[in-house]
């Protein structure tokens, strides 16, 4: 009989471990998906700044006219990636298009003195930061969530329940790393 209790405590035991670990994948994997959120709220509004950007700069850098479509293009890929990884390269390139516009921005004192571009560029430099914070987050909790399901015994609850690793959020060129100058 106290054979049979032994073995039964040790299978309630294993039971108890087992939806306890299943329980902190199913934690770490929404505090993922919850951090990629933070990001997604940060690029939108990213993204919905620079089309003002672009319009209020038409009407002073004219000749500029192909700086100005290299960001709009930028911005389009951008609202069309999917996942870490494509997120990723595609914001590195915008960020580098409204490198070169600030850069061509800089030849034009009219533009740099309007109250909508300065109103946009300092919302923009805010954006940026909010997107700083809200990677390195995002980068923080995949990190954590990764780390349980490659670390012993979590790995077999994770590989039964279908735990996939998530992406980082990097950024693939050294030159992507860059934030946009943002000068006033």
């Amino acid at each position: 009989m106290i054979p049979l209790l032994i073995i039964l405590g040790v299978v309630v035991v294993l039971v108890l471990w087992f939806v306890g670990a299943y329980n902190g994948l199913v934690q770490s994997r929404n505090q993922v998906k919850n951090s990629w959120s933070q990001i997604d709220v940060q690029l939108k509004r990213r993204h919905d700044l620079i089309p003002n950007l672009v319009e209020t700069a038409k009407g002073y850098v004219t000749h500029e006219r192909g700086t100005l479509e290299a960001v709009t293009n930028a911005r389009a890929a951008a609202m069309k990636a999917q996942g870490a990884g494509q997120a990723a390269q595609a914001e590195g390139l915008l960020g580098s298009a409204l490198s070169k516009f600030f850069a061509i921005a800089e030849n034009y004192p009219e533009l740099k003195a309007n109250q909508n571009f300065l109103a946009i560029q300092e919302e923009l430099a805010s954006t940026e930061n909010k997107i700083g914070f809200a990677r390195q987050f995002y980068n923080d909790s995949v990190m954590a969530f990764n780390t349980k399901i490659e670390s012993i015994p979590t790995n077999i609850v994770a590989g039964i329940g279908g735990f996939q690793k998530a992406e980082f959020f990097e950024l693939q060129d050294a030159a992507q790393r860059e934030v946009p100058q943002v000068k006033f």
